[in-house]
């Protein structure tokens, strides 16, 4: 029975040795040993038995990378401003730009942004990255809330509707854009959207976030859920006028993303101008990136 017993020990043992040299390959020099992802080093005086064996990983093995990754609240800072396609003319002649009979007409130079005051902060609650081609080709899609500040040059002030500031006899019944009699410390447009980023991104260093070049470009769709012209002055103080003044409640825009190691640019363009109405503005933006990738 015990040489049964040995001799099945021995055949079991055999079979697993066979089973392992068919499974892992093996590396042998004189002080460095190869098994799959693992280095055994050997080190010490040539005495053998003053001699330390250590276990280490393989720098060279790469683990599964994951088809999904997810990244969570990225955060966006840059500037805002818009390209003004505005037919002057018409606007005014259609009454969303009212002008005052003691003062020059409103044109493309009082609605000029400040544009180191004119800022873009974007909140992203995730990102998530899709395998496409062998992680150099993804799809990167999310969600996160686009805040935009525009900020005057001019003391223009917007209006949802009501009486004419120059004729008070006359109601206006849609938005309008007027100069106002007093001068303003702080006079902005606020534009904030929840958004939904679609972008193809190239990446030339996938196992490493933190280097190499990556590349996206997409679109995106926002949806407006706050608009408001905030004003500080002497006069009046602090004042915040809510409103849509026919922004448009959708907002598509092609978007950018571009990474050198771990600094992140990222732009917008929207095609379309923001306003329902004869005021032409197509915003953009453009700033710097927070982001793991």
């Amino acid at each position: 029975m015990k040489r049964t017993i040995l001799i099945l020990s021995i055949m079991l043992t055999g079979t697993l040795v066979f089973a392992q040299s068919d499974s892992v390959k093996v590396e042998k020099s004189n002080d460095t040993i190869h098994i799959g992802g693992m280095i055994i080093l050997k080190k010490g005086e040539a005495n053998e038995k003053k001699r330390v064996t250590v276990t280490v990983s393989n720098p060279h093995s790469r683990q599964k990378m994951s088809n999904v990754s997810t990244s969570y609240m990225i955060f966006d800072l840059g500037f805002a401003n818009w390209e003004d396609k505005t037919n002057y003319a018409q606007a005014t002649s259609n009454g969303y730009i009212v002008n005052s009979p003691l003062s020059p007409d409103i044109s493309a130079n009082d609605l000029k942004l400040r544009t180191i005051k004119s800022v873009n902060v974007n909140i992203w609650f995730f990102m998530q990255r899709l395998n496409l081609v062998k992680h150099y080709v993804n799809l990167k899609y999310g969600l996160g809330l686009e805040l935009n500040n525009y900020r005057f040059t001019s003391d223009v002030s917007m209006n949802n509707g009501g009486a004419n500031p120059f004729n008070p006899s006359e109601y206006i019944s849609h938005p309008f854009i007027f100069r106002d009699s007093i001068s303003f410390d702080k006079n902005k447009l606020a534009a904030d959207y929840i958004t939904v980023p679609l972008m193809l991104n190239f990446c030339t260093n996938p196992n490493n976030n933190k280097k190499g070049f990556s590349l996206s470009a997409g679109v995106s769709m926002g949806y407006l859920y706050s608009s408001r012209n905030k004003q500080i002055s002497s006069e009046r103080g602090k004042q915040k006028n809510h409103g849509d003044f026919d922004i448009e409640n959708w907002k598509f825009a092609y978007i950018g993303e571009m990474g050198l190691g771990p600094v992140r640019l990222y732009g917008s363009y929207s095609p379309k101008s923001m306003f329902e109405n004869d005021l032409n503005f197509r915003p953009y933006t453009i700033g710097i990136r927070i982001s793991n990738w």
